[in-house]
């Protein structure tokens, strides 16, 4: 006999989770949301051609174009480009020249300022905007380099996306040329603290569903996109959402972001 599917209880992305006195369903946090089953059919959403900054979402479309054109044991050094603070590892590390799997590595599980820039530096942005195009994204890009300071001169965000576009992404990155490579690197993804918390994993060794996520932070935003298979199915999620500092707290929006994740972690029968 079939295995019996519970219901899915989808939040309402309407109402505020943890919202401070007096602000009741006032609707601070714009979201965009999509999730998709196995076959790429959509099974939630809201607003999901809404753009929307995505911060180190990004870095996705990077990973994919190293994948498909860089050989991965290419030395790199970190002394081409301009230091950069904020998430990763290798400003910690000793060595000055790591081979670019291994940046790649870093970016997906740390989402390593530094590894991104080094890789940016070998690619080339315009590269990363040409596979873009080429993969039909039209609102779903990357914009610059990490910058520690982000001024008037430059783009005014790293990234930006619809979660109608990054779940469809992630739903067909099996089939793209170095979309197999991206998926495993984004297996070791050490960021769990959104959509993926509801999983209940060990950041450092997923044992349980199989999933592969990337994530992204930035003052008013957090963006969540993902694939996770379970005992039933595989669904491809993108969950993003922006808000002004001042009229939001992250508490609330990664409660919500959670109860997105409870959905389909139900969905996909763990």
């Amino acid at each position: 006999m079939p295995r019996h599917r519970p219901a899915v209880d989808w939040p309402d992305l309407t109402v505020r989770r943890n919202a401070p006195p007096g602000r009741g369903t006032d609707a601070a946090v714009a979201w965009s949301v999509c999730v998709r089953d196995a076959g790429g059919e959509v099974v939630y959403a809201h607003r999901p051609e809404l753009v929307l900054s995505t911060a180190s979402v990004g870095k996705l479309l990077l990973l994919l174009e190293v994948a498909r054109s860089l050989p991965l044991d290419l030395p790199a050094d970190r002394r081409d480009v301009a230091p950069v603070a904020d998430s990763g590892l290798w400003r910690f590390l000793g060595t000055d020249v790591l081979p670019v799997g291994d940046l790649a590595v870093l970016v997906a599980s740390v989402s390593d300022n530094l590894a991104t820039n080094v890789l940016l530096h070998r690619v080339g942005l315009d590269r990363v905007a040409a596979l873009a195009a080429s993969l039909g994204l039209t609102a779903t890009a990357l914009h610059d380099i990490v910058r520690d300071v982000r001024t008037a001169d430059h783009a005014p965000r790293l990234s930006s996306g619809t979660a109608a576009e990054l779940s469809l992404l992630l739903h067909r990155l099996p089939s793209i040329e170095g979309g197999p490579r991206v998926l495993d690197w984004m297996r070791t993804s050490a960021d769990l603290s959104m959509v993926a918390s509801a999983f209940d994993l060990d950041p450092l060794s997923h044992n349980g569903v199989t999933l592969r996520n990337k994530t992204g932070t930035d003052d008013g935003v957090r963006a969540d996109v993902g694939v996770v298979t379970g005992p039933s199915t595989t669904v491809s999620y993108a969950v993003l959402a922006n808000w002004p500092p001042e009229s939001a707290t992250v508490g609330e929006v990664l409660a919500t972001m959670r109860a997105l994740g409870d959905a389909i972690r139900v969905t996909v029968g763990k």
